[in-house]
């Protein structure tokens, strides 16, 4: 059981120079990221491609009985690990005595993955990949703690839903998870959500068509022969219609509906083990209401916070600078304290 504690991050209230999702989504993106110094690490795939590594180190060298996780982090989607939520949450860890360590998904860490595959709401099979990798670094006394935006957040409910290594996590946080992939998209075909899609559109397309370039300078046929196959974006208009035409062939899935249906999270909530935080704004202008999950269908342990405000990952508070980061802190030392004075099974402080 998560703690009883009273929490007073929780009395949230958004800044009244921020009416509205949409303007609490774009202050997000729009924000100043801190300077932190991380070191870059490249993980080589089976597949040969690779995934690029952003570590934030509090120290430079840890105790073997040492508990404090190790947390990982997984951005949304056209984002990195310099997307500023990234390096917000990895310098407020760092300060707390945290490291952490952000994941860039394939082709978003500033240079081209070498294969045609990129990734996409589902791919859990990386993040596996990547931890297989990490784990054995960690003493026995130090686990994960997880944290997911938006698509990433997605990503990570499934992969949680499906590792061998769950019981190396200690907590998991989603913030503005899309739940229901198939609801999002269809939100964002039409009215003011549709500058979003046009704008996740965009970026895929020139995405694509850039590594469809430097493939060609590098003499990569192979790749090249399965982005052509893929045929003309031209026609596209919708982000619905990219993933019908372009993310689901290019990775195994029959349609934009069938990848929606085999890869939206809620899906995978009831089989998530680990304590886990589901944090989401009422008024996130992409993801509609009806796509996130009631507190009812979900096991005890697993919260999820609907809030008033915040649109998608903005969450700026009123005289509470840094709220989500804080929030998410907060959550990863009550777990970690329920499991450190856990007697028979029951948390000493429940």
């Amino acid at each position: 059981m998560i703690s009883s504690v009273p929490d007073p991050l929780q009395d949230f209230r958004s800044p009244w120079w921020l009416p509205g999702g949409h303007l609490q989504t774009v202050w997000r993106k729009l924000v100043s990221a801190p300077q932190l110094h991380r070191s870059r690490r490249r993980i080589e795939l089976q597949d040969g491609d690779f995934i690029d590594l952003d570590f934030a180190a509090a120290h430079s060298t840890r105790s073997v009985n040492d508990p404090t996780p190790l947390v990982f982090l997984l951005h949304g989607l056209a984002g990195c690990s310099a997307s500023p939520y990234i390096v917000a949450m990895q310098t407020l860890l760092q300060q707390n005595g945290y490291d952490s360590v952000a994941m860039n998904l394939r082709g978003c860490s500033g240079d081209f993955n070498r294969l045609a595959v990129a990734y996409h709401s589902g791919c859990s099979h990386d993040v596996e990949e990547v931890i297989s990798a990490l784990l054995p670094e960690l003493t026995a006394a130090r686990k994960l703690a997880v944290i997911g935006y938006s698509l990433g957040a997605n990503v990570l409910i499934k992969w949680l839903s499906e590792t061998p290594h769950r019981d190396r996590v200690l907590a998991a946080v989603s913030v503005s998870n899309p739940f229901e992939l198939a609801l999002c998209c269809g939100r964002m075909n039409s009215g003011v959500a549709y500058l979003y899609g046009r704008y996740f559109l965009n970026r895929l397309r020139m995405d694509l068509k850039s590594k469809q370039t430097e493939f060609e300078k590098r003499g990569r046929d192979d790749q090249l022969a399965v982005i052509r196959g893929l045929g003309s974006l031209d026609s596209i208009k919708t982000l619905w219609g990219f993933d019908d035409a372009v993310t689901a062939p290019l990775h195994g899935f029959n349609g934009a509906r069938d990848y929606y249906d085999k890869c939206s999270s809620r899906q995978f909530l009831p089989a998530v083990t680990v304590p886990s935080l589901l944090i989401h704004g009422r008024n996130d202008p992409i993801i509609p209401p009806q796509a996130v999950p009631c507190q009812n269908e979900l096991p005890s342990h697993i919260h999820c916070e609907v809030l008033k405000a915040g649109g998608h990952v903005g969450f700026a508070a009123d005289g509470q600078p840094h709220w989500l980061e804080r929030r998410i802190l907060n959550f990863i030392e009550l777990t970690q304290i329920n499991q450190s004075c856990s007697v028979g099974g029951k948390s000493a402080l429940s």
